[in-house]
C-alpha cells in the first residue's frame, strides 16, 4: 500500500522501528494533498512548512532513542475551530477573516505531545452550527464518494482528509453529531466520547456539556489509541468521566462478551422519514450481531419528540454566546444569526428550565436504555445529502428543521452524555453510486471499552476495509 493508505498505529510503529521516517510519511500525504485537497474541500489552509518542521523534530527525537510518543510521525490535521498559535484560525466564518490565533488550544499540544504532525487546518461550517460544511468563500468539503454530496458537518473537512487519505486520522469535535455525521457520509470511524472523558482544555469552558474532542479515523483501533491521547487532561473539570480498566487500545483488542443490544429505527428527535438504505444497514448489524452470539432485542423511543426543544435553545443559546463585535453581525450566514437572534430572545429562566428539561432527559434516557448494553440505530436518516440540499439561507428555521430530519438520533447522545460511534459497516447504491451508510452504537455513560471491543468485533466480522475512493464530479 502507498504510506497514504496506513492506518496510523502502523505508520507510528514503521516511524519507531525506523522503518521509515517522519518526514516522508509527511511529505506523501503533502503531496496527496496537493492533488486532492481542493477537489475535496478538505482544508481551511494547509500547512506544509510546519509539517516537515515537526515531523523533523520526531526524526530527530527518534535518532535519539525517544520514541514513547503513541503517534509519532502520525499526520493529523486540526478542525478550524480550534487556534493553533501563529496560524490563521477562521472557524468557518468572514466575520474572522484574517484572524491568526495567538495561543493553541489545549488539544492541539495533546496532539502534538502525542508525536503528531499538523499538515493543516481542516474546513468546518460557521462556528461549527450546520451538520454540512460549506463555509462562505471557500468550497464545500464534499464526500470523496460522490463529490455531488456533502461530507457533513461539522467536522466535513477533517471526514474529507481522512477518507481521501490526505492524513490516517483527523481531529474533530462533536456537540450534535459532528464526528458521527461525516463518519456516516465518508465511510469513517466516529466516536463521540462521554461527558467529560476528555477536557475542554483551558481555553474553552464546557458549558451544557454538549460537546467534546475526539478524531475521525478508518479504523477502530486507531479511534481507540486516539481516545487513550485525549483522555484524562485537565484539573478541576466541570464534568468526569471514569476512566478504562487499562487502556481504550487495550479493549479494542479484545473480545466484548455476549451483549445486550436493544434495536432502534424509529427517529427520536425529529419526525422524520427514514431511508431503506439507512433501515437495511441497521437491521443487516443487528443480523451480524445476533450471528456473533449476542442478544438483540428492540429498544424503545426514550422520550417524545417534542421534549427535545430543550437542545434547540440551548444550542441558540450557545450560538449567541460567540464573543464577536457588533459590526460582524452581518458578515455571518444566515443561519447563524437567525440561531443567535433565538439565544439571545431566550430569558434566563427559559435557559434553566431548558437546562433541567435536559437532565431530566438525560434520566429518561438511562430508564429507557439502560438495560441494554448497547443501542443500536442508524446514523442518519438518510444517504449522504447532496451539497446545499440542507441548507436553507432564506429560511433558516427550515434549514435547521432539515438537518434534525436528516439526523434524527446523533444528539440524543449530547444531550445524555452518553458514548457512541458511527461505523462503516454498510454500503447502497443511491442513484447510480456506491455510497456510505453509517450504523450507530450508543452505550451507558462511561462505557466506551464496550463500544470499542463490539466496534472491533463487528468491523473484524465484516471485512471491512476502507476502498480510499475519489469520484468524479457529476
Amino acid at each position: 500500500m502507498e504510506l497514504t493508505e496506513w492506518d496510523a498505529l502502523s505508520i507510528a510503529r514503521a516511524v519507531r522501528e525506523q522503518t521509515i521516517s517522519a518526514t516522508q510519511v509527511a511529505r506523501a500525504h503533502l503531496d496527496r494533498a496537493e492533488r486532492l485537497a481542493d477537489v475535496v474541500g478538505a482544508y481551511a489552509r494547509r500547512t506544509p512548512e510546519l509539517a516537515l518542521a515537526q515531523a523533523a523534530e520526531v526524526d530527530a527525537a527518534v535518532a535519539r532513542g525517544d520514541t514513547a510518543a503513541p503517534l509519532l510521525g502520525v499526520p493529523c490535521p486540526i478542525k478550524d475551530l480550534n487556534p493553533v498559535a501563529g496560524i490563521g484560525w477562521e472557524a468557518g466564518s468572514a466575520a474572522m477573516r484574517g484572524t491568526l490565533a495567538d495561543l493553541d488550544d489545549d488539544v492541539v499540544g495533546w496532539f502534538r505531545a502525542a508525536g503528531t504532525v499538523m499538515p493543516g487546518k481542516t474546513a468546518t461550517p460557521e462556528f461549527g452550527l450546520p451538520c454540512y460544511t460549506e463555509p462562505e468563500g471557500a468550497p464545500p468539503a464534499r464526500t470523496p464518494w460522490d463529490l455531488r454530496r456533502s461530507a457533513g458537518g461539522s467536522s466535513g473537512g477533517a471526514a474529507a482528509a481522512v477518507a481521501t487519505g490526505l492524513a490516517p486520522i483527523a481531529h474533530a469535535s462533536d456537540a450534535g453529531g459532528s464526528i458521527r455525521i461525516p463518519a456516516s457520509v465518508c465511510g469513517l470511524v466516529g466516536l463521540k466520547a462521554s461527558r467529560g472523558r476528555v477536557s475542554a482544555g483551558r481555553l474553552r469552558v464546557p458549558g451544557p456539556g454538549l460537546g467534546t474532542d475526539g478524531v475521525l479515523s478508518r479504523t477502530v483501533a486507531d479511534t481507540a489509541a486516539a481516545l487513550d491521547v485525549l483522555s484524562g487532561h485537565g484539573l478541576g473539570e466541570t464534568y468526569h468521566a471514569p476512566g478504562p480498566a487499562t487502556t481504550f487500545a487495550d479493549a479494542a483488542a479484545r473480545e466484548p462478551g455476549r451483549l445486550r443490544i436493544g434495536l432502534l429505527t424509529t427517529p427520536v428527535i425529529a419526525e422524520a422519514d427514514v431511508h431503506p438504505a439507512c433501515l437495511d444497514a441497521a437491521l443487516s448489524v443487528a443480523e451480524s450481531l445476533a450471528g456473533l452470539g449476542h442478544e438483540v432485542t428492540p429498544a424503545p423511543v426514550p422520550f417524545p419528540v417534542a421534549r427535545w426543544d430543550a437542545f434547540g435553545a440551548l444550542w441558540a443559546v450557545g450560538a449567541a454566546s460567540i464573543p464577536l463585535p457588533e459590526a460582524a453581525e452581518p458578515l455571518l450566514r444566515p443561519l447563524t444569526r437567525w440561531l443567535r437572534e433565538r439565544g439571545r430572545s431566550t430569558s434566563g429562566v427559559a435557559y434553566a428550565e431548558a437546562a433541567g428539561a435536559v437532565q431530566r432527559l438525560t434520566v429518561e434516557v438511562a430508564q429507557a436504555w439502560d438495560e441494554f448494553d448497547v443501542v443500536l440505530t442508524p446514523t442518519l436518516a438518510q444517504p449522504p445529502a447532496l451539497v446545499g440540499e440542507l441548507r436553507d439561507d432564506d429560511d433558516p428555521a427550515a434549514d435547521f428543521a432539515a438537518q434534525t430530519r436528516f439526523t434524527p438520533w446523533t444528539s440524543v447522545y449530547n444531550l445524555s452524555g452518553r458514548p457512541a460511534i458511527s461505523l462503516p459497516l454498510h454500503t447502497a447504491v443511491v442513484d447510480g453510486r456506491e455510497l456510505p451508510i453509517g450504523v450507530m452504537l450508543g452505550g451507558r455513560f462511561g462505557a466506551e471499552e464496550t463500544l470499542l471491543s463490539l466496534a472491533a468485533q463487528l468491523e473484524a466480522a465484516s471485512g471491512w476495509r476502507h476502498p480510499f475512493v475519489t469520484a468524479e464530479p457529476g
